[in-house]
């Protein structure tokens, strides 16, 4: 069997997640989202019930806090929906500014 070659990963040069506003604030709203909102709206549109794992930003905040923070900018997907998503918006690796909760 041949050897597999690999290529060394590049470093990560994101902020860390409570840097890109993913911290207390977000995890309190994002737990109070989903409890309110707790199946995902794609499988729910594809006739299906799924839990929701995610909460989305329907338009990518790309850094803007006025998005991010915006309850109607928000919808809740399972996982295989959100990764699609943000696959497809090419949200991976983006580096963001701090966006500090309201």
């Amino acid at each position: 069997m041949p050897e597999r070659i690999t290529r060394p990963r590049p470093p990560d040069r994101r902020l860390s997640a409570a840097r890109r506003g993913y911290g207390v604030a977000w995890r309190k709203s994002r737990a109070d989202f989903l409890r309110d909102h707790p199946l995902c709206v794609e499988c729910e549109a594809e006739g299906m019930l799924t839990p929701a794992t995610d909460v989305d930003h329907i338009v990518p905040h790309r850094g803007d806090p006025a998005k991010f923070w915006d309850r109607k900018n928000w919808q809740s997907l399972c996982e295989r929906h959100h990764s699609a998503k943000t696959a497809k918006e090419g949200g991976f690796g983006r580096v963001y500014k701090y966006i500090a909760p309201d």
